[in-house]
């Protein structure tokens, strides 16, 4: 009885562990194309993915989360690494007027949590943010799949299901990052398959040199 609960117990935090590593290596390849100069991250956006990450990051510590800050963690970690690459190699400046209206309403749920004493307020909006930017991102991986590294989303996308799996009780404050980066990832994930199944289903546009007659025009480049 008491080794089959100690093996109940040990499954969440295996999962949050697990979750960890797997957000590592999702992060890598990015980080690795950003320092070969392949990649040039955008520095206002990964400026207001590192607050906003931070801010979920810490209100998950304050809501009591366990194995699944192992994800939060490295998600956080990670987004910080990026921007402070994209100091060096990035591109475009640090903040527009629409990135400070966000990071004001960042600071709003910050003022909001300090006078409540509850975090779910601050993770509300930080969410709520994010995933106007999310949505961006999905079109624009549906739109131009070759843009994106389908790597990165698919293991996100996998962290994400264990993070889930780790949370180990049904607290809807403390799933409800997890629950939005899979989702999002997912997503995005997704248009990119879609993406190219479309593709791959419309097939050449244009009839090869081999089979056009020679009145046909030669296709524009």
């Amino acid at each position: 009885m008491f080794e089959f609960a100690e093996h109940k117990a040990a499954i969440p935090v295996a999962f949050g562990v697990l979750s960890g590593i797997i957000s590592t290596f999702a992060y890598l390849p990015y980080i690795r194309d950003t320092i070969a100069g392949r990649t040039q991250p955008q520095r206002a956006s990964w400026l207001i993915w590192s607050v906003l990450g931070s801010i979920a990051f810490f209100s998950q510590v304050y809501e009591g989360a366990g194995a699944s800050l192992w994800f939060a963690g490295v998600q956080v970690s990670g987004t910080i690494a990026v921007f402070l690459l994209s100091i060096f190699l990035g591109v475009g400046g640090f903040l527009s007027r629409r990135d400070c209206a966000v990071l004001i309403c960042a600071a709003m749920g910050l003022v909001i949590w300090y006078f409540t004493e509850t975090a779910i307020y601050a993770l509300i909006i930080t969410i709520s943010i994010s995933l106007l930017g999310g949505a961006v991102t999905v079109v624009k991986a549906y739109q131009d799949p070759d843009s994106e590294t389908m790597s990165t989303w698919l293991l996100s996308f996998i962290a994400a299901t264990c993070a889930i799996v780790s949370v180990g009780t049904p607290d809807g404050v403390i799933l409800a990052y997890p629950l939005y980066l899979f989702t999002l990832n997912g997503a995005i994930v997704g248009a990119m398959v879609l993406s190219r199944m479309r593709a791959a289903a419309d097939g050449p546009i244009m009839p090869s040199a081999s089979l056009r007659k020679p009145h046909d025009p030669a296709p524009v480049r």
